[in-house]
């Protein structure tokens, strides 16, 4: 019930409701608002009117301040300055376009002071670029359209002047504009006689401008200082037969969203194809039935995006996850000034009168059930795949939660563990307690069942730094033993039973199983003896890169082949242990019987002992099972733990166990991360829950059967 409560809040559909709402100055109410915001914590609002003027104001109450107060007007334009544009970017900034083609940078800041306990916020207006207008053009001519990004190091433009040239225009900083606003300016003409463009963006790492033109598209590199080539060109509506009404670059800027007058959303990145790489329709998604999309707004941070059609209809949209999270009427039109909180926990919005502040309770908009348990097409990525990938050094990462190759391990992981484990626990427990003399059995039962004392921790250590690299070096043997082992048992065993009667009865009956171990042993050094030669004669002295370079098949050194054989013999006790309770519990009257009817020792085992003891094996299967799907240590040692999803003997893996082991010390509580890690232990349990159920069953139904022998 505890997973299960943590686990719901990821699956909550997102809410958005009405927080706070604050009157403008009375002599301010009317200027036209052309830009609104709010500070990281929502504790101040602003807006930008169409003279120039920038105004804060208090959205809640605190020691200092009552909600709606004004904090602070500051003209932003010179009075000879007329506003044209006012461009918002994704770092807080917002690029004032003058009529006669000056730019300005204004950046709300927003200064936070402690004295003693007390906490203060302040507004201020910073100007990266400095106070004075900058001219994009190098004419100094007016400008029709324009994008404009900037870091730390460099500004770059990318516009339409009103001579119909799109050119590009670089801000190069002297040392950095966070401390200096001192640059140069490079001018390149990317193309002239273009009298009009839709749509204009430059992604925010200064490397490629998109323009869209009559549907078209082209993508141009702007990391060259003397060409701006064409990256690509292509027309993303050409298929549906509408036109693009609205364009922005999602977080991350790998993708690019086109709004649709038929009411669609599309979004489009690169992917690689045989032809190199190229752009291609990831998504759509139909924001509206009857009107066109007229706006888009990206979340700053993560992959969400609100649209808006020009009735003030609103859809918010998450695109890995390809769903819709919230759809309603909140605007009065599509031209209202509207703005997301910086940490996408709230909208701001403006009207005449007043600025409203909007709750947004979107926490997890990247978990559904299909982007856990299906394909996803991530960006970057030439196809859909099942990816997990749950963190990166970089703020615009796409986390990838695909519980696919995660819980595919896990059961791999299982699978060889029990393919190694069944057979040599069963056959055990078979010969200890039906073939064992009993003064042997009393010393053998113990000391395996003690194995299942040995920390795991062990076992994953030994595997992880002794038996993986052991295996490397002398990979023919390993699968040379599988021939000279069980040919050695055979040739001793036969050698055994052509002695002598006389011969035989000097080895006490008690140590006459003892005789086998030195033939094994001697058997294992001819495997490992043997293995350099045979390395050096077929497989061109080393094994491992003929298993890759002619063979094709990856090898990784920490694979599920040592996994199988370390979990083997952590799951080997278990099994042993049930099943040869099983076995040594049937009725002495039944064997007893059996051979008196003249059954020999082997036919009264098959059609006696097994089938009365099989509830008992199958139990101790199942438990053997259960155990080596909850294994974490030795998984999360042996393995390389890389999540894929692939069932060679040579591949590592990632399993549900030891991805919660490694990940959750580095998750933040009640983040998606955290709560997809609670959702994997839930999973984990469902497992365990129907294998020990069937287990259940299946023995109920084998003890009715054989329960009148």
């Amino acid at each position: 019930m505890y997973l299960v409560y943590v686990i719901k809040p990821i699956f909550e559909s997102a809410s958005i409701a009405p927080e706070t709402q604050i009157q403008f100055l009375e002599n301010a109410q009317d200027s036209e608002t052309v830009a609104v915001g709010v500070d990281e914590l929502k504790e101040i609002g602003f807006n930008i009117n169409a003279q120039g003027e920038i105004s804060f104001y208090q959205m809640q109450d605190n020691e200092d301040h009552a909600r709606g107060e004004h904090l602070l007007t500051e003209s932003i334009l010179s009075n000879d300055e007329n506003l044209q544009k006012i461009l918002s970017t994704t770092s807080n900034q917002y690029v004032l376009l003058t009529t006669d083609g000056t730019i300005k940078v204004v950046e709300p800041t927003f200064i936070v002071s402690f004295e003693g306990d007390k906490r203060s916020m302040n507004p201020t207006v910073r100007y990266p670029l400095g106070e004075d207008a900058i001219y994009i053009d190098e004419d100094e001519a007016a400008i029709k359209d324009f994008s404009f990004v900037m870091n730390e190091e460099k500004a770059m433009i990318m516009a339409l002047s009103e001579d119909n040239r799109l050119i590009k225009t670089a801000l190069i900083a002297d040392d950095d504009f966070y401390y200096d606003p001192e640059f140069t300016a490079e001018y390149q003409l990317i193309a002239d006689n273009i009298d009009a463009i839709d749509f204009i963006q430059v992604t925010p790492d200064t490397t490629m401008g998109v323009v869209a033109r009559n549907n078209e598209v082209s993508v141009y590199e702007l990391d060259d200082d003397w060409d701006v080539p064409v990256k690509g060109q292509f027309n993303p509506v050409i298929e549906s037969q509408a036109n693009i009404t609205a364009m922005t670059l999602l977080s991350g800027s790998s993708s690019i969203l086109f709004g649709t007058d038929n009411g669609d959303v599309l979004q489009w990145f690169e992917v690689a194809s045989d032809d190199g790489r190229k752009f291609q329709q990831i998504r759509r998604f139909k924001a509206s039935i009857n009107e066109a999309i007229t706006q888009i707004y990206p979340e700053r941070y993560r992959k969400s995006f609100f649209a808006v059609t020009p009735s003030g209809q609103v859809g918010l949209y998450y695109t890995t996850s390809e769903t819709q999270l919230w759809q309603g009427k909140m605007l009065q039109s599509d031209q209202q000034p509207f703005a997301i909180a910086p940490r996408a926990n709230g909208v701001v919005l403006s009207g005449k009168t007043q600025l409203e502040l909007l709750t947004v309770d979107n926490e997890h908009p990247e978990v559904t059930w299909s982007a856990l348990w299906q394909e996803v097409w991530y960006e970057g990525y030439p196809e859909p795949a099942y990816i997990w990938q749950s963190t990166s050094g970089s703020d615009d990462f796409e986390a990838k939660f695909s519980l696919v190759p995660i819980s595919f391990g896990t059961m791999k992981a299982a699978l060889y563990a029990m393919l190694f484990a069944v057979p040599v626990a069963l056959a055990a427990a078979v010969y200890t307690a039906y073939f064992m003399p009993p003064v042997m059995r009393k010393t053998v039962k113990p000391t395996i069942e003690l194995m299942e004392a040995l920390p795991t921790v062990i076992l994953g250590f030994l595997a992880g730094l002794w038996l993986a690299p052991l295996i490397e070096a002398y990979l023919p043997a390993v699968f040379l033993l599988l021939i000279l082992l069980p040919l050695a048992t055979f040739i001793t065993a036969f050698a055994w039973y052509k002695l002598p009667k006389n011969i035989k009865v000097f080895v006490p009956e008690s140590f006459a199983p003892m005789i086998i171990l030195p033939v094994l042993i001697l058997a294992a050094m001819l495997a490992f003896t043997l293995s350099p030669m045979i390395e050096a004669s077929w497989f061109g002295g080393d094994m491992r890169k003929f298993i890759t370079n002619d063979l094709g098949i990856d090898f990784d050194q920490r694979n599920a082949l040592v996994v199988g054989i370390a979990m083997g013999f952590a799951v080997i006790p278990t099994i042993f242990s049930m099943a040869e309770d099983a076995i040594f519990s049937v009725p002495k009257h039944l064997t007893s019987g059996s051979l008196a009817l003249g059954a020999t020792q082997w036919q009264t085992l098959v059609k006696v002992v097994l089938l009365t003891a099989s509830p008992g094996i199958f139990s101790a299967i199942m438990m053997g099972l259960g155990r080596a799907v909850g294994e974490t240590m030795i998984v999360l040692m042996a393995t390389g733990n890389t999540p894929v999803i692939d069932w060679s003997i040579f591949q590592g893996m990632r399993t549900l166990s030891a991805n919660i082991a490694v990940e959750m010390p580095e998750s933040e509580v009640g983040s998606s991360h955290y709560r997809i890690l609670f959702l994997a232990a839930f999973v984990l349990f469902v497992f365990t829950f129907v294998f020990n159920t069937l287990a259940e069953f299946v023995r109920q139904r084998l003890r009715d059967k054989y329960s009148s022998l």
